[in-house]
């Protein structure tokens, strides 16, 4: 269903998104079928990328410059990524347009002011490992891994983070493998937020009281990490992976706080996350509780950590329960 032009851009850029990023999570589920996963090295052993990666970031890029050619885009996979390649355009008019009310201080937006971050599969080291695991014959609980096979892929996500005046303004998170628990049930849910507007695409669920659940890193601990998380006397911690993931939890109610206390992250990580935690009332910051720039020219890496809580939690009060020599180790 096609979008009005006389809509702001922000309800116009977010619509579109989800359709897109949508469509980027069925490319992810039809190679991952495929068995063909394509796997290189980035910057380490560690650092993975797969061809459902690229496929997914040349859907979401040469999409969203089709439909907003003047918009900057900055994806995880590098340039070489963004060609507008005319076979790789997905038209997001092809599935219905979601209704997205844009608060009146964020209506009138030009393209050539918006900044969009995006990383097409976080989570890759999750998806690559349950891909090995499942190719394995493995169904049940993989010892290797100290969980089910198919349940990493829910650390996978899609996401599209909208950026102004460097804040994190409107973000989307899919989740392609969503609902894979149920036979024959559709798989993938896409969730968006707008900064000072609304949550769309789930329900959202306020965290247990009388106790403290903390997610974090499942692949990047380190004493840094672990000394922030003990400082906050947590009851849980989960380990997970994929920032989306992470915070997903947070906007389920399944934990209080994000801690990660190391500059492993990067930006198209936590903008798409930060936008739709803050519209459904929590927070997103830096370790020490410095907001995150989201300026095209910001360094890509959020060096000095994250900590997110969800709605309702005291983020200034867990800022300052992390260690000074926690936030000392961590340079901007």
């Amino acid at each position: 269903m096609a979008l009005a032009q006389n809509m702001p851009l922000l309800s116009r850029l977010v619509s579109s998104s989800v359709a897109i990023a949508s469509h980027a999570g069925g490319i992810i589920r039809d190679i991952l079928k495929k068995g063909e996963l394509g796997i290189v090295e980035k910057e380490n052993a560690s650092d993975l990328q797969t061809e459902a990666d690229r496929a997914a970031q040349r859907c979401i890029i040469s999409s969203l410059n089709k439909c907003f050619p003047k918009i900057t885009i900055i994806g995880e996979e590098g340039e070489e990524e963004t060609l507008d390649t005319s076979d790789k355009v997905f038209d997001p008019d092809a599935m219905p347009a979601v209704n997205v009310k844009c608060p009146s201080e964020l209506s009138s937006l030009a393209e050539e002011e918006i900044v969009v971050w995006v990383d097409p599969l976080d989570g890759t080291a999750e998806y690559t490992q349950a891909f090995e695991c499942l190719q394995s014959g493995h169904q049940g609980v993989c010892k290797t891994l100290e969980t089910t096979c198919a349940s990493l892929l829910d650390h996978v996500t899609v996401l599209i983070g909208i950026a102004h005046s460097g804040k994190a303004i409107g973000g989307i998170i899919h989740q392609p493998y969503f609902n894979y628990q149920t036979p024959g049930g559709k798989l993938g849910r896409t969730v968006w937020g707008v900064v000072g507007g609304e949550v769309g695409g789930m329900p959202l669920t306020s965290p247990p009281e009388g106790k403290l659940i903390v997610t974090t890193t499942r692949s990047h601990s380190s004493s840094t990490v672990n000394d922030a998380i003990s400082a906050v006397s947590p009851d849980e911690v989960l380990r997970v992976g994929g920032a989306g993931h992470k915070v997903m939890l947070l906007l389920e109610g399944k934990a209080h706080l994000y801690v990660f206390a190391s500059p492993g992250c990067k930006k198209w990580d936590t903008c798409a996350p930060q936008a739709v935690l803050e519209a459904a009332g929590g927070v997103l910051t830096d370790i020490k509780g410095i907001p995150i720039p989201y300026h095209s020219t910001a360094p890509h890496r959020n060096s000095t950590g994250v900590l997110a809580s969800a709605a309702g939690i005291p983020h200034k009060e867990f800022v300052n329960k992390i260690p000074q020599h926690v936030k000392d180790n961590l340079k901007a």
